[in-house]
């Protein structure tokens, strides 16, 4: 690969991030506008803001991301990222730091999250798809095997 060809696939990456971090903050001044009567679900799954420690900074950092499948306390994140080659970086995060909150219809919880063990993630996949069948095309789209992320509670009250 020459060097235009590095230099055009990194700025399509970062084309592509700006993009999802615009799809965040519009989905956050949604919620803001409407002071929280819409935007927590989309389609067939409810919103929710994931809050993580940057494994770097430190900081706290926050996302929307929906969770196709969840009950009984548990609620199960995709780290598709669209389909890139790359994990994302709240993926990252919470490798690094599994102890999370989760934001519902604003009532904050403490979680544990970790990623799915290969025979959750065979079980979880069907369902996952079921709802919302962009995750097979995302999948079809990129090398990788996307993380599948289970969220429990963790017996920690939430700061928030």
């Amino acid at each position: 690969m020459n060097s235009g060809s590095r230099s055009s696939g990194r700025l399509r990456q970062r084309l592509f991030d700006v993009a999802l971090k615009l799809m965040n903050v519009g989905h956050r001044a949604l919620l803001a506008i409407t002071r929280g009567r819409k935007g927590w679900s989309i389609g067939r799954m409810p919103a929710v803001e994931l809050h993580t420690t940057g494994r770097v900074s430190g900081i706290r950092r926050s996302t929307m991301l929906t969770s196709p499948v969840h009950g009984d306390g548990r609620w199960v994140l995709v780290a598709s990222k669209g389909g890139d080659d790359r994990d994302p970086e709240w993926y990252r995060n919470l490798v690094v730091n599994p102890n999370v909150e989760l934001t519902v219809n604003g009532h904050t919880r403490a979680l544990r999250a970790r990623t799915a063990t290969p025979e959750e993630k065979a079980e979880l996949w069907p369902r996952i798809v079921a709802v919302n069948p962009g995750y097979a095309g995302y999948q079809k789209k990129t090398e990788r095997s996307i993380p599948v992320v289970i969220c429990e509670p963790s017996g920690e009250p939430s700061a928030r």
